[in-house]
C-alpha cells in the first residue's frame, strides 16, 4: 500500500516566464521554480519556472525510448528470440518483444527523472492504495471483456469451439502471457498516463494541443489508406470542444485535460499500425485511453489503468483465445470464432473492433466514477508557480 497523499491543485500550462525568487518546496514536492535569472534570454526556450519545458522532456523520452527499443529489440533479434509470427504471436516473440519495450521505457523514464530532479514514481505512480487500485484494475478489466464476450456469443457474432490445451500447459501459458501482458500494461500505460500525460500536463495549452492532434490527424490522411484512421478522426474531433470550454473559462485543470486529449488520441494513432484494424477498434482504443486518463484523476495514479489493461489482453488473448489487433496468439485457452458482419463481431479486429465494445468502455468509465467518486481527485501533483510561493510561504 502506498502512504496517503494530500490532495494538490491541478496543472495550468506553465510555460510562462515568472517574477518569482528561488523557492524551496517540501521534500517530497516538485522540482524548485527556476530562478528568473536562469531562463532570461536564449535559456527560457529550454528552462521555464519548474525546470526542463515539457516540450523538451516529452522529446528527451521520446527519443530515449525509440532508441533504446530499437537496440534492445536488434539485440534479441540477433539472438534469434524474435521470430517471424505468420500470423500468430509466439510466447517467445511476444515475451521479448514487450521485455525489449519495458526496459528501454524503465530506462528512458529513469534518465528523464534524473535529467529533472525527480523520482520515476513521481510520474502518475505515486498515490493511495496503489496494490488495492492495481488488483481493482485488474479485475475490472477482465470482466470487461468478459462482458464484450458474452455480448458477442449472445447476439450469435461469437461460437466457442473446443478447449486449445490441457494439463500443465494451462498453467503454464496462462503464467507466461500473464507476464507478457503485464509487461504491455506497463510499457503503454507508462508511456501514455505516466511520463507522456504527466509531462504534457504541466506544459500544454489549447493551441499546443490543438496543433499536436491535427498534425497526427494530418499524417494519417495523408499517409494511411485504411486501419480505422477514422477512429482518430472522431476522437479528435470529440475532445476539441471541451477542451475549447476548458481553454476560455481558464479552468484550473484544462492542462489536465487538454493532456488527456492529445494522448488518448495518440493511443489510437499508434494503433493504426496494426493489422486487421477497423474505425471502430481505433475509436475505441482511444476511448478507452481517455478512460485510462479518467482513472489518473480519480484513483491518484496509473495503477488501476495499468492492471485493466494487462487483464483485459491477457483474457483476450489468452483466456478467450480472439484476436486481439487482427493477431492470434499461440498457446490460448479456449477456442473461438467470429462470424456475421463486421460491425458486431469485429472481423479481422477482434472483439475491439466490434460497435459491442463501445458501451463497454462506458460501463468501465461508470465503475471508475461510482466507486472513486468519493475522493477528491488527487492526479498530478504539478502545482502552478503561484501555489508554489503559497507554500514556501506558509513554511
Amino acid at each position: 500500500m502506498g502512504p496517503e497523499m494530500p490532495p494538490a491543485p491541478q496543472s495550468t500550462p506553465i510555460d510562462e516566464p515568472s517574477d518569482r525568487p528561488d523557492l524551496t518546496p517540501a521534500p517530497d514536492g516538485p522540482p524548485p521554480e527556476v530562478p528568473q535569472e536562469h531562463y532570461r534570454g536564449l535559456r527560457w526556450i529550454f528552462i521555464g519556472p519548474q525546470g526542463l519545458r515539457a516540450f523538451w522532456s516529452v522529446a528527451i523520452f521520446v527519443l530515449l525510448f525509440l532508441l533504446f527499443n530499437i537496440g534492445l529489440a536488434s539485440a534479441f533479434a540477433k539472438m534469434h528470440l524474435l521470430g517471424r509470427s505468420h500470423g500468430s504471436l509466439s510466447t517467445r516473440s511476444g515475451f521479448f518483444g514487450e521485455l525489449a519495450s519495458f526496459l528501454a521505457v524503465v530506462a528512458s523514464a529513469g534518465l528523464l527523472a534524473l535529467i529533472e530532479r525527480r523520482r520515476i514514481l513521481d510520474y502518475n505512480l505515486v498515490g493511495p492504495n496503489r496494490l488495492a487500485r492495481f488488483i481493482s484494475g485488474l479485475a475490472t478489466g477482465f470482466v470487461g471483456l468478459s462482458v464484450l464476450i458474452a455480448g458477442l456469443a449472445l447476439g450469435g457474432w461469437l461460437h466457442f469451439g473446443p478447449v486449445a490445451l490441457t494439463g500443465s500447459q494451462i498453467f503454464t501459458f496462462a503464467a507466461i502471457w500473464a507476464v507478457v501482458f503485464l509487461m504491455v500494461g506497463f510499457v503503454e500505460e507508462g508511456t501514455m498516463r505516466c511520463v507522456l500525460l504527466y509531462t504534457l500536463a504541466r506544459g500544454i495549452n489549447f493551441w499546443w494541443a490543438t496543433g499536436l492532434v491535427a498534425a497526427m490527424c494530418l499524417s494519417l490522411i495523408l499517409r494511411v489508406k485504411g486501419n480505422g484512421a477514422w477512429g482518430v478522426y472522431a476522437i479528435a474531433l470529440l475532445g476539441l470542444v471541451p477542451c475549447l470550454m476548458l481553454h476560455v473559462r481558464k479552468a484550473e485543470s484544462a492542462g489536465f485535460w487538454q493532456a488527456s486529449w492529445v494522448t488518448s488520441t495518440f493511443f489510437g494513432f499508434g494503433h493504426t499500425g496494426n493489422n486487421g484494424e477497423n474505425w471502430i477498434g481505433i475509436f475505441a482504443a482511444a476511448f478507452i485511453g481517455f478512460v485510462f486518463c479518467v482513472s489518473v484523476r480519480v484513483t491518484g495514479s496509473a495503477w488501476w489503468a495499468i492492471g485493466c489493461h494487462a487483464s483485459w489482453d491477457w483474457g483476450e488473448t489468452y483466456f478467450y483465445g480472439t484476436a486481439d489487433s487482427g493477431m492470434v496468439a499461440q498457446g490460448h485457452y479456449l477456442t473461438t470464432s467470429l462470424t456475421g458482419p463486421g460491425l458486431w463481431s469485429g472481423g479481422a479486429d477482434g472483439p475491439e473492433g466490434s460497435i459491442l465494445v463501445l458501451p463497454v468502455v462506458l460501463l468501465l468509465l461508470a465503475v471508475l466514477l461510482v466507486v472513486y467518486r468519493r475522493r477528491k481527485p488527487t492526479a498530478i501533483h504539478v502545482p502552478t508557480a503561484d501555489h508554489a510561493a503559497d507554500q514556501a510561504t506558509a513554511g
